[in-house]
C-alpha cells in the first residue's frame, strides 16, 4: 500500500468516526447545546462530558455539592454490626467530657458495653496533676477502674539546656501515677512548636533523643500524630477531594508558607523511627497513608518498631476493599483499633467495614468522603489481633488477663 492511499485511508476513517460520533451526539436531546473539546481537555466549568469530546450542561440549575444527595438504587445484603465481634480495646480515645466524676464514667461504660469495647486508651496528652486527678477518678469507679487508661503528655514547648532531664522526670513521675505510654502528641509537633531560641522544633531533632530513649527503657509505646492529609497541604480548588472539608473549616487547612510541606514532615517523622529502633512508635490515622498502601507497607517494612492505628481514616480503608484485605492480613501484627473522636454511633461503621463483605454503604461524615465503603471481611485471627491482641502487646502496662484466646 503506497503512502498516498495508507494516509487517504485514515483521513477517510477519522472523517467517518467523526461523523458516527456527531451523530450519535446529535441523537442525544440537548445535543445542540453540547461543547465540543480538543483530545486531552478538560470541559469547562458548569458542564460533563457526555460523549468523547463533547461536553453538556444540565438543562435545569446544578445543584451544590451540599444539596446532591442521590437516593442509591443498589439493592444488596446489608449487614449492620452494632457491636465488635471480639472485645476492642480502642487505643485513640478522646472521651471528653465523661472521665471527670463517677457518673459520667458510668455512662461511658454503658456505651461501651453496647459497643463491646472493653476498655479505652485515653489519649488526651495530659501530665503532672492533671494526669494524676484524671487517674484518681477512674481508680474511684469500681465498673471501670479496670477499663480506663491513660498516656502522659509531653511538654514539647522551649526545648534547650535542661528540657530533656525536666522532661524525663516528669514522664517517670507520670508513670508512677499511672500512665501506661505517651500520647497522643499532637499535630503541631514539628509544625508550630518552638524551641528555647525561636528555632522550628523538628520532629528528628537529636535534643529529643533521651526522651524517647526513656520510653524505650520503660517499655512505653509512643502515640504521635504528625501533619494532617495530604490534601489538606494542597490548594483548596474543586480537584481537592477534601475541598468540603476545607471550606466547612479553613483553619484546617496547612499554610505552605508558613510550616513544612507534607512530604518533609513525613521524612522528618521517619527520621524518628529510623533514630530510635528500641522505641516503639505508633503512627496516628495509618501515618496519613492509608490512601496509599504501597508506601505504608514500605515504612512498616523497613520499621519494625512502628505501629499504626486505623482512626478517622475508615474513608480510605472502606474504598479500597481489596487492596485494604490484603494490607491488614498482611501487616495483622502491626494495626490497632482506634476510634479518635468519642461518638458512639461511630463505631459501628468500623465494625461493619472490618467484619463484612458488604458492598457500597455510606460513611458517617458526608465532608471526609463523598465517595462509599465496602467490607474487608477480614479474618477472625486478623480481627483479634487489630481490635486488642496487638494492643496488649506493645502496651505490657494494660491488663493482660480477661481476653480471648
Amino acid at each position: 500500500m503506497s503512502i498516498f492511499i495508507y494516509a487517504f485511508r485514515t483521513m477517510y476513517l477519522a472523517v467517518l468516526g467523526t461523523a458516527f460520533l456527531w451523530r450519535a451526539i446529535s441523537a442525544q436531546p440537548g445535543s445542540n447545546r453540547a461543547t465540543t473539546i480538543q483530545p486531552g481537555d478538560s470541559c469547562p466549568p458548569g458542564t460533563t462530558e457526555i460523549r468523547p469530546r463533547s461536553c453538556l450542561a444540565p438543562q435545569d440549575p446544578a445543584p451544590s455539592i451540599l444539596d446532591y444527595r442521590p437516593r442509591s438504587t443498589l439493592v444488596a445484603p446489608t449487614h449492620l454490626v452494632r457491636k465488635a465481634r471480639y472485645p476492642a480495646i480502642d487505643f485513640h480515645g478522646h472521651p471528653n467530657g465523661m472521665l471527670g466524676s463517677a457518673e459520667s464514667l458510668a455512662r461511658l461504660g454503658s456505651e461501651l458495653d453496647e459497643l463491646n469495647v472493653r476498655m479505652i486508651i485515653v489519649a488526651n496528652n495530659v501530665s503532672g496533676d492533671n494526669l494524676k486527678r484524671t487517674i484518681a477518678t477512674i481508680n474511684s469507679s469500681p465498673a471501670m477502674k479496670d477499663r480506663v487508661r491513660v498516656l502522659a503528655g509531653i511538654n514539647f514547648q522551649n526545648v534547650g539546656p535542661g528540657w530533656a532531664q525536666r522532661s524525663v522526670a516528669q514522664l517517670e513521675a507520670d508513670v508512677v501515677a499511672g500512665a501506661v505510654g505517651i500520647g497522643e502528641i499532637p499535630k503541631d509537633f514539628g509544625q508550630t512548636i518552638r524551641k528555647a531560641n525561636g528555632s522550628r522544633l523538628a520532629l528528628d531533632d537529636p535534643e529529643l533523643d533521651p526522651i524517647w530513649q526513656a520510653a524505650a527503657r520503660l517499655k512505653l509505646p509512643v502515640f504521635i500524630h504528625t501533619g494532617d492529609p495530604q490534601e489538606f497541604f494542597q490548594p483548596v480548588d474543586y480537584r481537592n477531594e477534601r475541598w468540603l472539608e476545607l471550606e466547612l473549616f479553613p483553619g484546617r487547612r496547612v499554610d505552605p508558607a508558613r510550616h513544612p510541606n507534607f512530604d518533609e514532615l513525613m521524612k522528618e517523622r521517619d527520621n524518628l523511627f529510623r533514630r530510635n529502633p528500641k522505641t516503639t512508635f505508633v503512627a496516628a490515622h495509618m501515618g496519613w497513608h492509608a490512601n496509599d498502601l504501597g508506601r505504608l507497607g514500605k515504612m512498616l517494612t523497613e520499621m519494625p518498631n512502628v505501629y499504626v492505628d486505623v482512626g478517622a481514616v475508615l474513608y480510605d480503608i472502606g474504598r479500597q476493599p481489596r487492596g485494604s484485605h490484603d494490607f491488614f492480613v498482611r501487616f495483622q501484627d502491626r494495626i490497632l483499633f482506634g476510634k479518635d473522636a468519642y461518638q458512639p454511633e461511630e463505631y459501628p461503621y468500623y465494625w461493619r467495614v472490618f467484619e463484612t463483605n458488604d458492598d457500597y454503604f455510606d460513611y458517617y461524615r458526608g465532608y471526609h468522603a463523598f465517595w462509599k465503603l465496602y467490607g474487608i471481611a477480614l479474618p477472625d485471627d486478623v480481627l483479634k489481633k487489630v481490635y486488642y491482641k496487638n494492643a496488649l502487646t506493645i502496651t505490657p502496662r494494660l491488663p493482660q488477663t480477661g481476653w480471648p484466646r
